[in-house]
């Protein structure tokens, strides 16, 4: 039968998920013996000798995130070549066998506490693949010694907001191919640290599908349920010959929850995206990428795009070998950051007048799009699909950018609207036409000047929501 639209309407966000998507903007650290190699990926037979940060300061890697307005931070606590940042009971690949801090440090320890100093969310990164565990193939042993280790994770460093896996997995010494035990990985996750996401391979947060930033004209938090069962994800790419056009609905796909591919669907479920991408072109620090840092444009445009395009921004930030963050990753940080505050701090729109075509009818007012609280919104009247607002925004003002909130507690429900400016004149002159909303949307248009702001809710999912309309100036307007 599919999926209707009033039922895909009503599916909303769990609690942690909600908690997520509110961070925004955080960021990834890819740091291990990698850095000292200039690899991307380890073989896992590196000497732990090599790591050695001679400078190591955690608390620059998160100033760094907070001058960039970062909420949290996920560090690579071991990557594919199997060397722990923490003195792991169940190995000596880790920073207890290197000289660093006298094999006596503990680097997640100092990240996460560096975070918490500073009000940082922490979370964790642990590769599933491990290409220096002797066990790795022998799929009961080494999914006992992966749980142990991720045990470690989840009880020695206070409170996660993300648990972030990928789906790498090689062949093992022994040739065998390693199948991994993801119910038990999630229900240890549930069980230590109910309030976290479980990212990428999870059944919380989805891969946006790419590594470069891309990002989807409709970015639907609602698809179907089967793109939660990871091996048949990793599947889609190869097979689709079983008729079922759900099974055909991948994360490198355009469209993932359109009403054509929720009719194909069994069942629907909240599965929001999250877009990753690093400040570098590789993950891991290489000397000769210091001239290829991402320009503050460039940042710009990634932000606007994935947090104003109902996702999050996942930026990596690579430290290099002394430890820290290179000071060229440092000032583009800070550039962001007092981009995005100066074009986002404020609201021009803030306690303008607003009326709304559903009127009294209307389950709460639209005067609450402009009252600079996100707990409160707007609603149509049950049954309600299209939706007209006019907000005033005095004798003129110039704007380029307009921000639209829907109340996601409630689920996902535009699918198509319109911006319109008058200056008074009662001429209407077009803006912007988008489709979905969700947690964010930023549109960008044109410097205009205007008195009046008309938004058309023009197709929705069953009796949309707003949760604020806001009007934006930009820095490249104010220059």
């Amino acid at each position: 039968m599919g999926v209707s639209i009033q039922e895909a309407a009503r599916i909303a966000p769990s609690p942690r998920q909600l908690a997520w998507q509110e961070l925004e903007f955080y960021a990834f650290i890819h740091f291990t013996v990698n850095t000292f190699t200039d690899m991307e990926w380890g073989h896992g037979d590196e000497s732990p000798s090599i790591f050695n940060p001679s400078e190591l300061d955690a608390r620059q890697w998160v100033a760094a995130c907070q001058a960039a307005g970062m909420k949290g931070l996920i560090l690579t606590c071991k990557h594919h070549d199997g060397f722990c940042l923490w003195p792991s009971a169940y190995t000596e690949h880790s920073v207890k066998s290197s000289p660093w801090r006298g094999g006596q440090g503990d680097l997640v320890r100092e990240v996460s506490d560096a975070c918490r100093e500073a009000g940082l969310k922490f979370g964790v990164y642990l590769s599933p693949w491990d290409r220096h565990e002797p066990s790795y193939g022998d799929s009961p042993a080494y999914n006992a010694f992966f749980l142990n280790q991720l045990r470690e994770l989840l009880t020695g460093y206070g409170e996660l907001f993300c648990v972030w896996f990928d789906g790498a997995c090689g062949e093992g010494a022994n040739g065998k191919r390693q199948v991994y035990d993801w119910d038990a990985y999630y229900g240890l996750i549930r069980e230590l640290q109910p309030n976290s996401v479980i990212s990428v391979c999870g059944p919380d947060v989805r891969w946006c599908g790419n590594e470069a930033g891309h990002t989807r004209k409709s970015e639907w938090s609602v698809v179907p349920a089967t793109m939660r069962d990871n091996e048949k994800i990793q599947a889609n790419s190869q097979q689709a010959d079983d008729g079922e056009f759900a099974k055909r609905v991948g994360s490198e796909d355009e469209d993932l929850g359109s009403r054509a591919v929720l009719a194909g669907a069994s069942e629907a479920v909240w599965y929001p995206a999250e877009t990753n991408t690093s400040i570098r072109p590789g993950w891991f620090y290489h000397a000769a990428e210091d001239d290829r840092v991402k320009t503050a444009d460039e940042l710009m445009e990634l932000y606007e795009r994935t947090v104003g395009g109902n996702s999050t921004f996942l930026l990596n930030l690579p430290p290099d070998r002394r430890g820290l963050l290179h000071e060229n990753d440092v000032a583009r940080m800070k550039e962001l950051g007092e981009r995005i505050g100066r074009t986002y701090g404020a609201d021009l729109a803030a306690g303008a007048s607003v009326q709304g075509s559903a009127g009294k009818d209307a389950a709460h007012g639209a005067e609450r799009l402009t009252d600079g609280d996100r707990s409160t919104f707007w609603q149509a009247p049950e049954g309600a699909e299209q939706a007209e607002f006019v907000i005033e925004l005095g004798s003129g003002l110039a704007f380029d950018r307009v921000v639209l909130a829907e109340n996601i507690r409630e689920g996902q429900r535009i699918e198509r609207f319109r911006l319109e400016a008058s200056s008074g004149d009662g001429e209407w002159r077009p803006l912007y036409e988008g489709t979905v909303v969700g947690y964010k949307k930023i549109c960008r248009i044109a410097e205009t000047t205007a008195s009046r702001l008309r938004l058309t809710i023009e197709e929705s999912r069953w009796s949309p929501t707003l949760t604020s309309v806001g009007v934006y100036r930009s820095l490249a307007v104010e220059q």
